[in-house]
Order: structure tokens, then sequence, then C-alpha cells
């Protein structure tokens, strides 16, 4: 019998919860969207991995100063600002589409400059979440937040291959544009959120950030958790190849693209619940470490598939595995970071949860323009597999790692 999570029984943690969902449900649909956009536009798949560059520079750059900023201002006030700016620049997508001047470049800007805006958005919303739950169930809240993450990453990409096929191209847009009003409103119900600000780091400045990067490498623990992450997902990131293994290998057309786009979200939302209904997830490590092994495993009979049926179903195991290394890391790294320093440990980590992925998809685009699409996807799942052997060797704390160790949060208000 499923239970109501503990997580969602505080109010506004279930506000932010539900204004995510449908927000990333029109994310994702426009992210899939795009690269069905840039195959129309090119039959290149160098192209397509041009969006994980435009999507990680900005990242790059941008990312530790944004996290000085979620330490020293408000949270909430940031992610308002965040959310409209997003909401202006999907409507920008869908106006150079609809009036037929949209080209690769213009995509690569917009797709920039949101990265931008995703850049100083994720370490405050991140940083928020143990703000509205208490310590015990911040666990269960990731879970919930992978759960909202995944299951808006089925409908979105499900629904963009029908709304492209019905609507066209610019319609996937403007859903995108309308859906962050949800998250607007959640913040606006939220009300005000109580943060702890490092006053002795004197706002954003170099020396706010170089603190940031030294409580990283004295936490061995955070530290090894985040390379694997960006290990894993550089070697077995082929998103942006979706287009090509659906047309080319699969032979399936835009509405079964958009359920194969799916796939990885579907398992992900099914693991993300099992995980909800775990009073105490224990054995964190090891259960970390064995997902992302999973997550290569699988990886590698995607890339062998030459069904649609086997290749849905490896990329379901894909996303079930990734999903349970989300969060365990996730709940990991927040349990071991004080509030006050939550922001830039948050802005460190998107660098590597982003540029993994996105730097893997220009990899995978490199490799598949040399040697083919398989071999691409092939090649990473055992390139994942070979880094996570070589950094648990390097710093072996994640072997035993059990979850009940001590943490560095107080609990909050409800």
């Amino acid at each position: 019998m499923l239970h109501i999570p503990p997580a969602l029984k505080h109010r506004r943690y279930f506000y932010l919860w539900l204004g995510q969902l449908i927000s990333i449900a029109g994310t994702q649909m426009q992210i899939w969207a795009i690269f069905w956009h840039i195959r129309t536009l090119t039959d290149q798949p160098i192209a397509l991995g041009g969006v994980g560059l435009a999507r990680i520079l900005p990242v790059i750059v941008f990312s530790l100063i944004s996290g000085a900023v979620a330490d020293s201002y408000n949270r909430r006030t940031i992610i308002f600002i965040t959310q409209f700016l997003a909401a202006l620049l999907a409507i920008a997508l869908g106006l150079l589409t609809q009036f037929g001047n949209m080209t690769i470049w213009y995509i690569y800007g917009v797709t920039a400059l949101q990265a931008i805006v995703v850049a100083f958005d994720g370490p405050a919303r991140a940083a928020l979440i143990p703000n509205l739950v208490p310590e015990k169930d911040l666990a269960n809240a990731f879970s919930l937040n992978s759960i909202a993450f995944q299951a808006g990453a089925v409908i979105g990409p499900a629904l963009s291959g029908v709304v492209i096929a019905v609507g066209g191209q610019a319609g996937a847009y403007y859903i995108n544009a309308a859906s962050y009003g949800a998250v607007l409103v959640a913040l606006f119900l939220i009300g005000d959120v109580p943060q702890k600000i490092d006053h002795l780091a004197n706002g954003v400045n170099l020396a706010s950030i170089k603190d940031g990067i030294r409580f990283i490498v004295a936490k061995p623990i955070i530290l090894s958790s985040m390379l694997l992450d960006f290990v894993a997902t550089f070697f077995a990131s082929a998103n942006t190849l979706m287009p090509f293994i659906a047309r080319d290998i699969l032979h399936v057309g835009v509405v079964a693209y958009g359920w194969l786009s799916a796939a990885q979200s579907a398992g992900a939302v099914l693991a993300a619940v099992i995980i909800s209904q775990v009073h105490q997830l224990r054995r964190q490590g090891p259960l970390f470490l064995g997902s992302v092994v999973v997550f290569g495993l699988a990886t590698i009979v995607f890339g062998l598939s030459t069904s649609f049926v086997l290749a849905w179903s490896a990329l379901a195991v894909i996303g079930a595995a990734d999903s349970v290394s989300t969060i365990i890391r996730n709940t990991i790294r927040q349990l071991q970071t004080p509030d006050a320093m939550r922001g830039r440990m948050t802005s460190v980590n998107q660098i590597f949860f982003q540029g993994g992925p996105q730097l893997g998809e220009m990899e995978a685009g490199l490799v598949a323009q040399l040697f083919g699409a398989p071999f691409a996807i092939i090649s990473g799942g055992i390139g994942s597999i070979l880094g996570l052997v070589l950094i648990v060797f390097k710093w072996p704390q994640l072997t035993v790692f059990n979850g009940d160790e001590p943490t560095a949060l107080a609990s909050p208000a409800d």
C-alpha cells in the first residue's frame, strides 16, 4: 500500500514540488523539440552536439558566481527572477520559429541565454529545499524531486512529438513558456523563507567563492560523488543522438521518437517512487556505486539495440539507475553541507552535474560523426564503468558510506 511521502506533508514544499512538476514537463518538451528541430535543419550529428556546448559554457562561467549569490541573497527572489526570464526566452524561440526566422545559430544563442538563467536558478532552488523540510525528511524530499523531474521528463518528451505533429514546432516552445507560471504561483504561495546568510563571506566576491571550493575539496565524500557523476554522464550521455537512433537505426517517426525520449524518465519515476516509500535508506554508498554500474551496462545494451522495444527497455533501466544515483548523491551533499555554504556547494556541483552530460553530448556527437551513433553509445557505457573503477580506487569512502553518519544541518522550521 502506497503512503503519502512525508515531505509532501509540508505545505510549502508541496507547492514548490507541484510547480516544478508542471514547469519541468514544459522544459523537457522544449529540450526534445529542439533536438528534433535541429535534426530537421541538418543531418550532421555534430550540430546536435553543439547544443551541449551552448548549454554548458554559461554554466561553467556563471555557476561559481551564482552559488555565492544564492548564499548572499534571498533564494526565493532569485528563483522568481530566473523563472520569469526563462519564460521570455521560450517565447522568443516560439516567435523566431513561427515567423520562419529560425536558424541553428539562433537556437544555440537562445539555448546559451537559457543556460545562464539555469546557472543562477539551480543553486538557489536546490539550496531552498532544506529550508522547507526538516532534516529527517530531506532524503524523501529529494526522492520526490526526482519524481517531479522524471515525471515531467516523461510527460514533456512524450507530448513533444504529438505537439509538433499537431501544432507545429513553435507550439512546444509556447507551452513551455506558459509552464513557468506554475513555479511563479508556487513561490507566491510559499511566502517568505528564512535562510542563513554567510555574513563572514561579505557577499559575492572571490573570497566567498574560494571558501566554497575549499569546503568541497576538504570533503572527500562530496568531491568523489561529484567526480563520479561527471565521469559517468560524460561518457554515457547520448540524448542528442536520439533523433538519429530513431530515424536511422530504429526507423520510427516523430511520435515514436517522443516515446523513446521519455523512456529514461519512465524508469526513473518508477525507481523514485519505490525509494520515496522507504523510511530510511541505508548502505547509500554501495547502492550509489551499483547504480552507476547498471547505468553503464544498460547504456551498452541500448547502443547494441536494433528494435524499438529493446531500445526503450534499455533506456528505462538507464533512467532508473540514474534516478537512484541522483537521489543518493543529492542527499549526501545536502546533509553534509551547512546552510550558509549550501548555495556554493550546489554551484560547484552544478558544473559537474551539467558539465558531464552537456560535454558528453558533444563527445557523443563527435564520435558519432566519425564512427557512427551505435559506437558512440557503446563506448560511452564502457567508459563510464572504467571511470567508476578509477574514482573508487582513489576515493574509497563511498564504498562504506551508510547514510547515518553525522550531518552538518540543523532542522529548519516547517
